[in-house]
């Protein structure tokens, strides 16, 4: 039997995926949770979620995932960051998980990738897992009833996750696999249950159509004033930044939370969901994201949780610290409707540099912010994992590399084009230490934060005075209201001043070492903002 809305002539069998026994198109969510619940794939919680364990991966799988080498892409992707397949060994894997799909049940669902009605992708996504099928339903966007009438997937994505690769057959590293195929537009993922590979597989696909349209692919939230779309900001940050924390703000509408789009009609979000991390999270610190913890067909992954009660343990970390709730973008009260902003008045690139040596906020030239986007600085904090005895430097260009499938300079000239044209102002925010490094100094106050960000964002940080900083060039407010003065000056906030400048020119050297790979491929004007 065969449930749900399809159109006809776009049944899996005449996209030549035959043989599969059962194939539920477009559940809504209750049937969804009706199905996981029967069929063993998760537990219900507290106010209708569902609580599920992905096993033995709790995350991304990156150096699984490739791309097949077809004459389309070979001059422009990054093989260096993007393991090359073999279209021959693609077309065996392809069949291999079709023959492996025989007789199963598997969940459609077809759905868009992106707000902008203009730069939409229709993507269909092919589940073996009914909590899947619902995961990918909250994070990208849903078509109206009527247009699946209509609806035609310009790509497919097949997950199944019980198929497992064989490397010398398949020409990939272990039984796990991602593989693009931008020939045949279709998406492969095998050997892992980790939903986010299904998210994430979509935006590697953007990132590289996007750009070739002029439209520049992001990684990270926005967030605009209310009843102002044109008072947009840009929060690009990586894990730990506070990249949803600060954008997530009850005064401005919520455009995005992880991935957005930059065209000439402004910033769309590419999501219609969130899929946020709950580690340490609190009613005090994020209470609209804690509340979405407790309502219905929430999917609740790799949390540890009382068996009675279903009480959820928001501390303990014994699965994953990667511990995530996912849900639709409508259970956050300030959301916006349409996923739709302008072009963004204010850039912002979190940092948080464990090692003290950054000031609160910079101000950054647009060849500085495109230095800064092309390095991705952010630093683990000493102790946070095994064998990590001071703080390392984390550089992720693009703020995404795991997901950037053509040259980092490609998305850096794109930004920097799109700054130019629209005279976007450009932020450097760091949410680390100050007052020494991490074991010494202190976290960064978030009243102090919150307040330089204000000041970011109602204009008034540009009319103070600025003092340039001697070692990353950029310029520094001298005084901020509600902001500590010394704060703003990293160096006066160290007990040993020779200490700070010992450790600064030890960063210096970090940012220099790590772009020195972009010299050959980059402009003069970002060469000259370089530092180091």
């Amino acid at each position: 039997m065969k449930l749900g809305r399809v159109n006809q002539s776009m049944k899996l069998e005449h996209q030549g995926i035959t043989g599969v026994g059962t194939v539920h198109y477009n559940l809504l969510e209750p049937s969804l949770m009706e199905v996981a619940l029967n069929t063993g794939e998760g537990h219900l919680g507290q106010g209708g979620t569902l609580l599920v364990s992905t096993g033995k991966f709790t995350g991304r799988s990156p150096k699984d995932k490739f791309v097949v080498r077809t004459r389309e892409v070979q001059d422009k992707i990054w093989w260096e960051n993007n393991p090359p397949m073999d279209p021959e060994n693609f077309d065996i894997l392809y069949s291999d998980i079709l023959a492996h799909m025989a007789g199963g049940t598997y969940y459609v669902q077809d759905l868009y990738a992106g707000a902008d009605a203009a730069h939409r992708l229709d993507v269909r996504v092919v589940t073996e897992l009914a909590w899947h099928s619902l995961f990918i339903r909250h994070l990208l966007r849903r078509p109206a009833l009527v247009e699946l009438d209509t609806f035609l997937p310009e790509w497919t994505i097949v997950n199944c996750p019980s198929f497992k690769a064989d490397p010398k057959r398949h020409g990939c590293r272990t039984d796990t696999i991602i593989a693009l195929n931008f020939e045949k537009h279709i998406i492969l993922i095998g050997g892992t249950e980790f939903a986010g590979e299904n998210k994430k597989s979509v935006f590697t696909l953007l990132n590289y159509l996007l750009p070739q349209k002029g439209i520049m692919p992001m990684h990270c939230s926005a967030n605009h004033a209310i009843g102002d779309p044109d008072q947009t900001a840009l929060f690009f940050g990586l894990s730990g930044t506070g990249k949803t924390t600060l954008s997530t703000d009850p005064s401005r509408i919520l455009i995005g939370d992880d991935e957005h789009g930059w065209s000439d009609n402004g910033t769309f979000n590419f999501e219609g969901g969130c899929y946020a991390k709950t580690i340490d999270l609190t009613p005090e610190t994020e209470p609209e994201i804690y509340a979405t913890t407790q309502k219905f067909a929430t999917i609740i992954e790799n949390m540890v949780y009382d068996e009675g009660t279903k009480e959820l343990d928001f501390k303990d970390a014994s699965l994953t610290p990667n511990m995530r709730c996912s849900y639709p973008m409508h259970y956050i009260s300030n959301a916006s409707d349409t996923g739709l902003g302008g072009s963004p008045k204010n850039i912002i690139m979190l940092t948080c540099d464990a090692f003290g040596v950054l000031p609160p906020i910079s101000y950054l030239s647009s060849a500085q912010a495109i230095y800064h986007f092309l390095s991705g600085f952010t630093s683990k904090a000493a102790g946070t994992e095994r064998g990590v005895t001071e703080p390392e430097p984390t550089f992720s260009t693009c703020f995404g590399a795991p997901f950037i499938p053509m040259r980092p300079e490609v998305y850096g000239k794109l930004l920097q084009t799109k700054i130019a044209n629209h005279g976007s102002n450009c932020w450097l925010l760091n949410t680390g230490w100050t007052g020494g490094g991490y074991g010494t100094g202190s976290r960064m106050p978030i009243r102090e934060t919150r307040a330089l960000l204000t000041a970011v964002l109602d204009g008034s940080l540009m009319n103070v005075e600025f003092r340039a900083d001697p070692n990353f060039k950029f310029d520094v407010p001298l005084a901020v209201d509600g902001v500590d003065s010394t704060l703003l000056d990293p160096r006066e906030t160290w007990a040993d001043a020779d200490a700070y400048d010992m450790q600064a020119k030890k960063l210096v050297k970090m940012f220099s070492d790590n772009f020195a790979k972009y010299l050959p491929f980059i402009d003069d004007d970002v060469k000259a903002a370089a530092i180091g």
